[in-house]
């Protein structure tokens, strides 16, 4: 089984209890002492090269179709496997798994979608995508990307994250009062902020800017499972939570 992380996230992620707990148990749905789980850092992520890594902005400016290519090699080249029972993307890696549900039909038996629809990114998701490229690659302190400390964009950047992420509801529960509040947002931005690469990030966020699979839908013929979810979660690595 091949599972697939959101934009800012890594494998690592699918081994919290939040998730791992509910999922991987002895008769649990996807079972380790029954399953082979696959949890890969995409291209830009985790421990995979990434601008940060020393090219900055000379690094290959990636797309998901580059993501996706990558993934299905590390399965085929790298770990020399010629079936999957199942592929599980969640926000970004939903999307991918479209992607591979086109592409690669013969390799697997179903696939999960959470948390993305099978469209282009546009209107509101789009434009926050956008402005998070623009408060960086605007900023003087960005120096074409070879910055020596991370520009003041970034932190900009950090909030329209933020708030395109949040959830009303969570958010009161987090700052029921003001200081509270301006605590919160305080630590939360400044955390993010010291473990951010501001390259990296815009990479991750543009990858996205060509994704499209509704014109090759007839091309899924293996079983489907999508599911959108809604804006409940707590504030996560995963920017494409909200991709449709």
């Amino acid at each position: 089984m091949l599972i697939l992380h959101g934009t800012g996230g890594s494998g690592g992620q699918f081994l919290s209890p939040l998730f791992a707990g509910e999922l991987y148990g002895a008769g649990q749905p996807l079972d380790t002492a029954t399953h082979y789980l696959i949890l890969p850092d995409n291209i830009g992520h985790g421990r995979s090269s990434k601008p940060s890594d020393g090219l900055r902005a000379r690094f290959p400016r990636y797309a998901y179709e580059d993501m996706v290519t990558a993934q299905y090699r590390l399965v085929t080249e790298g770990l020399h496997l010629t079936h999957l029972l199942l592929l599980v993307g969640t926000s970004m890696g939903c999307m991918h798994s479209w992607l591979w549900a086109e592409r690669y039909p013969d390799v697997m038996d179903g696939v999960v979608a959470l948390a993305c629809i099978p469209t282009q990114i546009a209107g509101r998701n789009r434009m926050w995508r956008r402005m998070m490229i623009d408060d960086i690659r605007a900023d003087p302190d960005w120096q074409g990307g070879d910055y020596r400390s991370q520009p003041r964009g970034l932190r900009a950047a950090l909030q329209l994250l933020f708030t395109a992420g949040s959830a009303p509801l969570v958010q009161q529960r987090l700052g029921p009062s003001r200081d509270s509040a301006d605590a919160y947002i305080t630590r939360w931005l400044d955390t993010r902020f010291a473990e951010t690469d501001a390259n990296d990030l815009m990479y991750q966020v543009d990858a996205s800017r060509d994704y499209d699979p509704s014109a090759a839908l007839d091309r899924v013929t293996v079983p489907v499972l999508a599911i959108k979810l809604g804006r409940r979660l707590h504030q996560s690595s995963e920017l494409g939570l909200m991709s449709g």
